[in-house]
């Protein structure tokens, strides 16, 4: 699976604080960096699982709706808000 492509991942738009208040999800490339390097805390729950579904994802043992809704859920654990896009 090609991770940086948008095709296979419904985007959806995370309400951060920082610089890139704004962080705009339309692939597992962008789970990956969200959950790297912005993430603000890396010790909850949903956090973990979050990481190892997007890896999942990434090595073609998930989908990419499976590491999307474990970053939604991530994102509530951490206070992030996310704005999803229904299609």
């Amino acid at each position: 699976m090609n991770w940086h492509r948008s095709g296979d991942f419904i985007p959806l738009m995370l309400m951060m604080g920082g610089p890139e208040k704004y962080r705009l999800i339309t692939s597992l490339g962008d789970v990956a960096e969200a959950l790297i390097a912005a993430w603000p805390i890396d010790d909850g729950e949903d956090y973990v699982v979050a990481v190892k579904a997007c890896l999942d994802a990434i090595h073609g043992n998930a989908s990419p709706q499976d590491a999307r809704a474990a970053l939604i859920s991530a994102a509530r654990e951490a206070g992030i808000p996310v704005i999803t896009v229904a299609h």
